[in-house]
């Protein structure tokens, strides 16, 4: 075991401690890192997102103007709309807190379930584009291992992810820069040596546009334009990310996350709409087995007139940042699918084990579910990216709007409170006619093609959710009557004698939860069945430091505070019955390791001791509600009795 705490440390780093403020200080990103940790997504999606829109216009190029001014003004609506979720919501959450606190609970848990599935998606269709991009420069024997690259690719990022989140991200930084800087330039000097042609283009674009409609008529030329606009909906894939995972950001956080906004909405926008106006300025035509941005950038660099190798090694540079940039990309769907899980589970959609948090301070259960969902779907397609295409950026659209729509609802609610609510509900009402309108257009247009599988995913993920749900609201029902059954509320004086404990006398070490009625049932079913025996009773509790205690700005503090009159309760009520008593506490990430602590030091101190702690027991139990409730009696148990500890677990049933 040794050995493995050992190889375990060497592949993840060392454990932090949460309770220091300089951790959080050094784990918290700034505007800049969050801009490459959280952005990828949105920047990656120029590879595919504009080349997807300009070729469902076909032979009607002209409208590529129309769609990059479109991609320019949507992005920067999108992201206006959501710095206001950032306002509202700043200790994260997103789209989910967003529908939840101001739809309500089915609204969320939608929006939640969609979330997730899009960020699985994120991470295949990511990793699957970019091994699609790096082995187009390979020779054709080598297409039979895509499949592995990307199996180990995502493997790649599951151990870096659980090394911590910041870590991962100076990983791959350079790749992040190495690709807007490079994919910049070309940008503008591909504008500015085809300047010329700029005059001309809003006219002849004008001209254009009137011909065709009076040819096929404006409905014709309208349904054209918008067809491709939706089917380009992949470009905005990502700008929810800040949203989502305010938390992560360094303090202020508003101020961060506006920023982080901007950077993502500016980069995104400048890249997707120049690479479209690039299509135009530079007259790109199809070519099989080649991207319209290889076909564009080719062009490019072949104008330099320098020599074919040093012009193909050129292109090859690009086009490997493109894919590593997808490979960034893919990382976006490890923080923000997490963040989502941990924040459902605070509300009882997922199992609670969501909402832990490992030794580095990340969400570890989270980042291993969307590693794996990523793995079954790459290997369930085969690593096609033309079926993965299908399944993306529906699920977005659906949080897209559901948000806007909640901030709809909130500025006219508040409209007697606040004094700016007209112009926030109107960029509110603009940005969910965007997004809403783009959704049905994305639902209708990729229904048949195989959009029906992403929202049946979803659908069943609504539906175990809600079981989950319904399954903690019944054992919370349940636990409330064992409150009002064996915790009453406290009547004793605050001045209560506190008898001494005598450290050779028979021990009581209760294991104390969060629920005082189990811990009520246990002191007093040991009164009975060995009354008069114990002599001292030490009460014990581990303040689990999870997503939700490490999320927001005096959490831990109110934990701390939980804890401790928790065990003043049952304190008090021992001092109320004569019992001599007193309690100890410990905070941590680890419950089990930071109790058996507690436990040696106190057997050390009162050798004859025996530990007692209570455990639900269900009349029907499978393994999945079993699943759903953690293990930390039986698994202490084990733990203290290989170090010839006594402990009982007491059953009681559910």
């Amino acid at each position: 075991m040794p050995s493995f705490d050992k190889f375990r440390e060497v592949l993840l780093g060392k454990p932090y401690d949460p309770l220091n403020p300089e951790i959080r200080h050094n784990l918290a990103l700034v505007a800049f890192l969050a801009w490459i940790g959280l952005g990828a997504d949105g920047l990656s999606s120029s590879c595919y997102g504009p080349e997807e829109a300009f070729l469902a216009l076909g032979h009607y190029t002209h409208f590529g103007l129309y769609l990059a001014v479109a991609t320019f003004l949507t992005v920067f609506i999108i992201a206006l709309a959501y710095n206001q979720v950032i306002e509202l919501f700043p200790s994260g959450g997103g789209g989910y807190k967003v529908a939840t606190q101001l739809l309500g609970p089915r609204a969320g848990l939608l929006s939640g379930s969609a979330l997730l599935v899009d960020y699985v998606l994120t991470i295949a269709i990511s990793i699957a584009s970019g091994v699609d991009a790096l082995f187009s420069l390979l020779p054709p024997g080598a297409q039979a291992y895509k499949l592995v690259a990307e199996i180990g690719l995502i493997i790649v990022l599951i151990v870096l992810n659980l090394r911590g989140m910041k870590e991962s991200i100076k990983v791959l930084l350079p790749i992040f820069l190495g690709f807007f800087f490079t994919h910049a330039f070309l940008i503008i000097y591909g504008i500015v040596a085809h300047a010329e042609g700029l005059p001309a283009l809003i006219p002849d674009t004008i001209n254009e546009t009137r011909q065709l409609s009076e040819q096929m008529g404006w409905a014709f030329a309208a349904a054209l334009f918008l067809r491709a606009y939706s089917l380009g909906g992949g470009t905005y894939t990502g700008l929810e990310a800040v949203s989502n995972n305010v938390n992560m950001l360094s303090e202020p956080r508003v101020r961060n996350g506006k920023y982080t906004m901007l950077y993502m909405a500016g980069s995104l926008s400048f890249t997707a709409g120049g690479i479209i106006l690039l299509y135009l300025l530079w007259n790109a035509q199809f070519v099989a087995h080649q991207t319209l941005n290889a076909v564009t950038f080719g062009a490019i660099i072949n104008s330099w007139q320098f020599n074919p190798v040093v012009s193909h090694g050129l292109l090859a540079v690009v086009l490997l940042l493109e894919g590593g940039l997808l490979f960034v990309a893919a990382n976006t769907g490890f923080l923000g699918g997490p963040t989502v899980l941990a924040n459902m589970a605070v509300d009882s959609w997922v199992p609670r084990q969501f909402r832990n948090l490992s030794g580095r301070l990340v969400t570890q259960n989270g980042i291993l579910l969307m590693g794996l969902g990523a793995l079954g779907i790459l290997l369930w397609t085969d690593g096609d990216v033309s079926v993965l295409v299908v399944l993306y950026s529906i699920n977005v659209f659906i949080t897209f709007s559901l948000s806007l729509l909640g901030l709809c609802k909130h500025w006219w609610t508040s409209r007697y409170d606040e004094a700016r609510w007209k112009p926030r509900l109107m960029l509110s009402l603009l940005g969910f006619a965007v997004t809403g309108g783009i959704l049905v257009v994305t639902v209708v247009e990729k229904f048949t093609e195989g959009g029906w599988l992403t929202l049946l995913i979803t659908g069943l993920l609504i539906t175990s959710f809600a079981l989950v749900k319904h399954h903690y609201e019944y054992v919370r029902q349940q636990l409330r009557k064992i409150d009002a059954l064996y915790a009453p509320r406290p009547n004793w004086g605050e001045e209560l004698p506190e008898p001494p404990l005598v450290p050779d006398q028979p021990t009581a070490i209760f294991l104390i939860g969060k629920n005082r009625g189990l811990g009520m049932y246990a002191l007093k079913w040991l009164n009975e069945v060995f009354a008069g025996h114990f002599k001292n009773f030490i009460f014990l509790s581990v303040g689990e430091v999870d997503a939700e205690s490490y999320g927001g700005k005096g959490a831990l503090r109110s934990l701390q505070y939980q804890i401790e009159n928790s065990l003043r309760y049952y304190v008090n009520y021992c001092h109320s019955q004569g019992l001599a008593a007193i309690s100890r506490a410990a905070y941590g990430t680890d419950v089990e390791t930071e109790l058996e602590k507690l436990v040696t030091g106190v057997v050390a101190d009162y050798p004859n001791a025996v530990c007692l702690s209570s455990k639900l027991i269900f009349e029907n139990e499978s393994w999945l509600i079993s699943w759903l409730h953690n293990h930390t009696p039986l698994a202490m148990q084990r733990r203290l009795h290989l170090r010839e500890i006594q402990m009982i677990v007491i059953p009681i049933k559910i």
